[in-house]
């Protein structure tokens, strides 16, 4: 089914704590050179004590109202990506429906972990263009930070906080949607977690802990092998050309794999879009972070295709093939 939607404005937030690569020396045992040698990270934002997913959602799409003129009364559905919410319920969707007094919205938090952008995206796509709504944010915010051990080296290095939201609105002329692929490989979920009631997975003992655990070897062995394939896949069902792609914005775990990922679809690193060295790794916020980072550099032009990619813990993975064409911002940013 062609799609009727576009992308017409995104905001972003970070909070303004830095937590550099200086300061983690301070708690574990690493050093800068070892971790931008492993991951490309330089810095990554930390949300304060009284700072959570509710309120970095918030002031992204404050961002987003300021930048591009958009009022929010009309919208009709609001979709959260966020494994680290403030509450298990009252959700973050439901937060930012009060913040801003929309009247009449649907509105729900989900989670797909890193893919959870990718996701919203489809997922928005799919209610707009069956013709059930009109108007829809889709919101990515996480404070993985607080959900972070900071006694162990290899994952307490990874994590940064942050929001970003994105609007999109029916357009049957001038849509912005051109292919999706997505899959899921519920086996490895036992690779990347976070217990809740359960300890136990099919048999296997997991940590009993309120803090990400993590396989990086096999999440790592899992994407390289897993998005090459997706990229073509994505690339196929539009019936188009890898070269005919401007930049790829793939999920920002750690800057090492995505440029393995390049490697093995045959991509030039030098058009892909990361927000991995100052920002870390924000999980469903990476990739319309690096979308805006990169708005802020100049390097988006109207009509330029995207390639998104989201790929993460379940294990999930989503993939968007997008034209940029938002509605003019007010000031250049």
């Amino acid at each position: 089914m062609k799609s009727k939607a576009r992308l017409t404005a995104i905001g972003t937030y970070v909070p303004e704590k830095v937590l550099t690569n200086e300061d983690l020396q301070k708690l574990v045992d690493t050093s800068d050179e070892w971790i931008v040698q492993r991951t490309g990270m330089k810095e990554r934002r930390v949300a304060g004590e009284h700072e959570f997913a509710s309120t970095l959602a918030i002031k992204a799409v404050q961002e987003l109202t300021e930048r591009y003129s958009k009022g929010l009364d009309d919208v009709d559905a609001i979709l959260v990506s966020t494994t680290t919410p403030d509450f298990v319920f009252p959700s973050v969707a439901c937060q930012i429906q009060d913040f801003f007094g929309i009247p009449h919205t649907l509105a729900y938090d989900f989670n797909a972990t890193c893919a959870g952008f990718t996701y919203g995206l489809h997922m928005a796509n799919s209610l707009i263009t069956s013709g059930l709504h009109n108007k829809i944010l889709v919101v990515a915010a996480e404070t993985l930070t607080k959900a972070t051990d900071y006694t162990d080296r290899s994952t307490c290095i990874l994590f940064g906080d942050g929001a970003a939201a994105v609007l999109i609105e029916r357009d049957e002329e001038h849509h912005s949607f051109l292919s999706a692929h997505y899959g899921t490989n519920g086996d490895g979920g036992r690779h990347v977690y976070r217990t809740n009631f359960s300890t136990s997975m099919k048999g296997w003992e997991m940590e009993k802990t309120d803090k990400m655990v993590q396989n990086g070897r096999e999440v790592y062995k899992w994407a390289v092998r897993t998005i090459p394939e997706g990229i073509h896949k994505l690339i196929d069902q539009a019936a188009m050309k890898l070269d005919d792609v401007d930049w790829f914005v793939p999920h920002s775990a750690n800057l090492r794999m995505i440029e393995s990922i390049c490697e093995k679809a045959g991509f030039p690193e030098e058009k892909m879009l990361t927000s991995v060295e100052f920002c870390g790794n924000t999980s469903s916020v990476s990739i319309p972070l690096a979308m805006d980072l990169a708005i802020k550099k100049g390097k988006l032009n109207d009509g330029d295709i995207l390639l998104l990619y989201g790929f993460g813990g379940g294990l999930t993975h989503a993939g968007q093939l997008l034209r940029w064409s938002p509605d003019p911002a007010k000031q250049s940013h």
